[in-house]
């Protein structure tokens, strides 16, 4: 499987994506530039966090923008794991590709720490190799990771079981303690917290390693025919 890291001005956490996928996971990846035209060669996008474009205007609204953006959304059309950590996340909900807002932290305060997650869909590409309730430590570190949608959103999102983490212990005022998102195909997920950060236990958790696991094995579940 190979995959493509997109690398947007700001961009700050996209070695730390690299390094767990190459080195941890071992499958094929490359950094690609944000005014990329094609991801035609790619089968899972990465968005890492930082601050794309200095953060102005709002986080993200920027980067959206970017040429690679759309050829993101074409290969989320497609059906291709598409992951957004942290800024990538907030690209993503200023894409559209993901409903609601981010707003900043209600401690209105840089937030940098390990926090513990439940699982709350282990029934999604991004969380097949964890169990159902199950809790992992994974890093965050965001000032505006504190999620927001509107009740007919929310209804939503509880219907499709597209709330895949939640804090166990909420650190920024996310709505209804929500830390990650898919989309309703459930092919885009969006978290605040860096599951790159947490891939080895020299880095004080592997939790999220399996999240990239997972990825891996429903991509070749869906693609690897078996002779």
């Amino acid at each position: 499987m190979k995959f493509a890291v997109i690398v947007f001005p700001g961009s700050n956490c996209d070695v730390d994506m690299y390094h767990a996928i190459k080195d941890e996971l071992g499958e094929e990846v490359e950094y690609v530039w944000h005014d990329t035209e094609s991801l035609d060669g790619y089968d899972g996008i990465l968005l890492p966090g930082g601050f794309s474009y200095g953060d102005y205007l709002r986080t993200g609204a920027i980067a959206r923008f970017s040429n690679v953006m759309k050829e993101v959304v074409k290969a989320a059309e497609a059906g291709k794991p598409v992951l957004g950590v942290c800024n990538g996340f907030q690209i993503l909900l200023e894409a559209g590709l993901l409903p609601g807002a981010m707003r900043r932290n209600e401690s209105l305060s840089f937030i940098c720490k390990p926090v513990e997650l439940i699982v709350a869909n282990n029934q999604s590409m991004f969380t097949a190799e964890y169990k159902q309730g199950q809790t992992i430590t994974i890093p965050v570190a965001h000032g505006e990771g504190n999620y927001y949608c509107d009740e007919e959103t929310l209804n939503q999102l509880k219907a499709n079981n597209q709330i895949v983490f939640t804090y166990q212990q909420n650190p920024n005022g996310s709505l209804e303690d929500i830390a990650g998102i898919t989309n309703d195909k459930g092919n885009v997920l969006g978290m605040m917290p860096h599951p790159e950060r947490a891939v080895d236990e020299l880095l004080g958790s592997a939790d999220g390693l399996k999240l990239f696991k997972s990825i891996v094995k429903s991509w070749r579940e869906a693609h690897v025919v078996n002779a």
